[in-house]
Parts: C-alpha cells; structure tokens; sequence
C-alpha cells in the first residue's frame, strides 16, 4: 500500500506560522519558574514560588502545629 504523496503547496502562510511558534515559546518560558524548595515547575497558582509537593506540605505543617497549639 502506498501512501499519498504530501501536497507541496502550504495551507498557511509561513511567516504566521512562525509567530505562532515563538509565541508559543515564550508563554512556555514565562510560566516555567522554580520551585524555592526543590527546583521542579512551580504550581500554577502559588505566590509563594512553590511546586504543588512543597505547597501542600506547607498547608498540612500548618495544619499540624495549629492542631497540636489547640491540644496545648
């Protein structure tokens, strides 16, 4: 079976292209910043600059030391 031969002619224009494809790079160079903690790609929403792992440790210490300052 063979297969059909690719037409030579561009669908879209190739300087639109283009832009497409750097814009879509620098969205992907903005949104990638560093964990604090451990380096990996931050969490979407964190002002603190932490991943979603450090962040969620952070909410379940605070949870713990509230929890035993309630014991006390």
């Amino acid at each position: 079976m063979k297969r059909k031969p690719l037409p030579e002619e561009s669908i879209i224009d190739q300087t639109l292209l283009e832009n497409a494809k750097k814009t879509i790079q620098t969205d992907k160079l903005s949104r990638v910043s560093k964990c604090v903690v451990c380096a990996s790609s931050c969490a979407p929403n964190s002002a603190e600059g932490l991943c979603w792992v450090c962040r969620r440790l952070k909410i379940s210490a605070w949870r713990d030391s509230d929890q035993q300052a309630v014991q006390e």
